[in-house]
């Protein structure tokens, strides 16, 4: 089903956000690609480039307090939900001051006070995990959402059938997202399901499904204000198949056989960065010289992130023992 809601207040600062955020999650995963090519980054590493209109949707409509938990290519994610380039860059390179002191690296990722969750390197894991958050959120009474994000060959995994039943059954204030770039590691969709239009997963729970175009911020945006809004009401869980196209391969290692140049060239001439960038021009939200200014302090952010993993302490011996275990402290176990 598409999704055909109507649009939201979209305004100038909307735009103007979008695009720096965009612009900063580009210029990082590039850079971190390159301190990859140079051994500075070690193990794997899965790129966001071409998806950043898909994350700057859903941070202009979530709120800060909401929870998002994702799969391993969850670099930019984590820059998008408030974690600073320079954490993330010094967890890339494994350093004490990463975001999880440089024990998660590029796969696993996380921020209590962020409410950024994973980063996670079993396929599939967090949809089970994305629906208990949400559970124990409708748990407290409080009206946050979680935003649970997957990728298509994850959604072959029976972890999301028996989620989607259970979040149904319990009306979870969760939005399932499978960010749908086509391929999985390396295989076309089209070559491991005979339901191609992905929306339709939803349909034996009666969850409420829509296909999106995930190459437009604004979409993403007006369709994700509809799920959180169902879920703060109480109404349940939504299931967004939000098509979106990576330009880089699955990973470092992948030399990309699977799909021709000329198709990578097709999503390109529809790269978020530039539309975005072509509507804020055409409508004079800013002019040529706001976006040279924007791509230095981009520029320069990054670099700083480079610069502050580079001269960061390596975390001591003994951290191999830390964080295994927490002393949990719920209401329930008190006299």
């Amino acid at each position: 089903m598409a999704k055909t809601v109507a649009k939201a207040n979209i305004t100038k600062e909307t735009y103007l956000e979008w695009y720096e955020l965009m612009l900063l999650m580009r210029r990082f995963e590039e850079k971190a690609g390159q301190m990859y090519g140079l051994q500075k980054i070690r193990g794997f590493c899965h790129l966001y480039i071409g998806q950043e209109a898909l994350a700057a949707g859903i941070h202009s409509a979530m709120r800060k307090d909401d929870n998002l938990i994702t799969a391993y290519r969850d670099h930019a994610l984590a820059i998008m939900k408030g974690i600073s380039p320079n954490a993330v860059m010094a967890e890339l390179y494994g350093k004490a001051t990463g975001s999880t002191k440089g024990k998660g690296g590029s796969m696993h990722y996380f921020s209590n006070e962020h409410r950024f969750f994973g980063g996670h390197g079993i396929v599939g894991g967090q949809i089970g995990l994305g629906a208990g958050i949400a559970f124990a959120d409708q748990y407290q009474g409080n009206d946050r959402v979680t935003v649970t994000m997957f990728g298509d060959g994850a959604a072959r995994q029976g972890m999301l059938h028996e989620t989607f039943n259970m979040a149904m059954t319990w009306k979870l204030p969760v939005i399932f997202i499978c960010e749908n770039n086509g391929y999985a590691m390396g295989t076309s969709v089209a070559r491991t399901s005979n339901v191609q239009d992905m929306s339709k997963l939803g349909a034996a729970y009666e969850m409420p499904s829509f296909n999106v175009d995930g190459m437009k911020p604004e979409t993403v945006h007006n369709a994700l204000l509809e799920a959180a809004e169902r879920a703060r009401k109480g109404e349940g869980p939504t299931y967004l198949n939000i098509m979106t196209y990576r330009y880089k391969g699955h990973s470092m290692s992948d030399p990309q056989k699977y799909r021709t140049k000329e198709e990578v060239t097709k999503y390109q001439d529809i790269d978020p960065l530039t539309t975005t960038l072509d509507t804020i021009l055409k409508n004079k939200y800013a002019n040529q010289k706001w976006t040279e200014e924007i791509e230095d302090k981009i520029t320069q952010m990054v670099q700083e992130s480079v610069d502050f993993s580079e001269n960061s302490p390596w975390p001591e011996d003994d951290e191999l023992y830390k964080d295994i275990y927490v002393q949990a402290d719920y209401p329930f176990m008190k006299d």
